[in-house]
């Protein structure tokens, strides 16, 4: 019980996406003093995510990048019965499995690999290659005449309604969210944020702006090395097919194909560099997305078009996150960098950034994810 007098610690989170919403709902629940000011701007990372949840089968061989991976993807069976004690039980998440398509020639080291990955984390599942026409039985409009590595364990959402669900149960513990654009007060400490004119002290500020962070942080004297990454992602469907258990389709690009409860199939997702805030679909984003799904999966070619989703990955330096303290600045805590994990492993990192502002443990070393590097 707090005794009458102590003050409650305040922390704001800057940042709507899904690592805000997980801070905020951390802290909240933690009992903390929590606003969460979020932005309008279009082009959120996690509103155009695709939500693959499968780090047992990524080509990256960064150890530091896979650690937290898994522990991103582990950390849902922790989230989810969380968020149903508060009433939030849709999130679009489902253990689907996935399918790796791979040549004969490469299937032998592929499965080696997962298998080895899958073995030091139960909920990947029992992995197995599987030859074509079972792969078809899957997925259907595939076309893939090689095996495919199956991962039970994989899973999809719908990162959008994962992140409202966050931050509609933080609020009930107690959050408050403010709308617009905050800039932070600060000298060698956080004193809190500017939103639209209104100053918020806080005792400590979590930046997880996205690919918007350096605009936060660059008047403070503070540098992160993000940028955005444009991502183009096509939503089809597939009128009166049940679709639901449809595995993520992961071919040897870097493109995917996955399946949701109301016959949709999404598909992409293009990786644009240098394109800056430009929010537009482009002719030559749709072109890729549909040439690739439909030179894996020919049997979509008469689904029916729903929308193109467009957002800026927040890309850092390497493919770790940016993650931890910032010295010069005591209470600001620095969350991103996620690029195309974000869905994987935002919630995770919302909940270590939540942990650093209370200064508690954050239960993983930081170092390899030095916001400042």
């Amino acid at each position: 019980m707090r005794r009458e007098g102590v003050k409650k610690m305040r922390v704001v989170v800057v940042g709507g996406g899904i690592v805000g919403a997980a801070a905020g709902y951390e802290l909240a629940r933690a009992g903390v003093d929590v606003v969460m000011v979020d932005s309008p701007a279009p082009g959120r990372a996690t509103s155009a995510g695709a939500g693959i949840i499968c780090p047992w089968s990524s080509q990256v061989d960064d150890p530091d990048w896979y650690r937290i991976a898994v522990a991103g993807a582990e950390y849902y069976e922790q989230l989810r019965p969380a968020l149903a004690e508060d009433g939030e039980t849709e999130l679009g998440y489902r253990r689907v499995g996935s399918l790796s398509l791979v040549t004969e020639a490469e299937s032998e080291e592929a499965l080696r690999r997962v298998t080895g990955r899958a073995e030091e984390s139960p909920l990947a599942g029992e992995v197995e290659l599987i030859d074509a026409r079972r792969a078809r039985e899957f997925f259907p409009p595939l076309a893939h005449d090689g095996p495919a590595i199956h991962i039970p364990g994989a899973a999809r959402l719908d990162g959008r309604s994962v992140r409202d669900a966050m931050r509609r149960a933080a609020v009930r513990h107690g959050a408050r969210i403010v709308d617009g654009t905050a800039s932070l007060v600060a000298d060698s400490a956080v004193r809190g944020v500017r939103v639209d004119g209104e100053v918020v002290g806080a005792d400590a500020v979590i930046a997880a702006a996205g690919a918007w962070s350096p605009r936060l942080l660059e008047p403070i004297g503070v540098e992160v090395r993000v940028e955005p990454q444009r991502g183009q992602i096509v939503h089809l469907r597939l009128p009166g097919v049940e679709t639901a258990h449809w595995p993520v389709i992961l071919p040897r690009s870097r493109h995917y194909l996955l399946a949701f409860d109301d016959s949709r199939i999404v598909v992409g997702a293009t990786r644009e560099d240098g394109t800056g805030f430009d929010h537009r679909v482009t002719a030559a984003g749709m072109a890729e997305v549909l040439a690739e799904a439909l030179s894996v999966a020919p049997g979509l070619a008469d689904a029916t078009y729903v929308e193109t989703r467009v957002g800026f990955r927040p890309a850092g330096p390497d493919i770790r996150p940016l993650l931890g303290t910032v010295p010069q600045v005591a209470g600001l805590v620095v969350a991103n960098g996620l690029g195309a994990s974000g869905l994987t492993m935002g919630p995770y990192v919302g909940s270590i950034a939540a942990r650093l502002a209370r200064q508690a443990d954050p239960g993983i070393d930081l170092k390899p994810y030095d916001p400042s590097r």
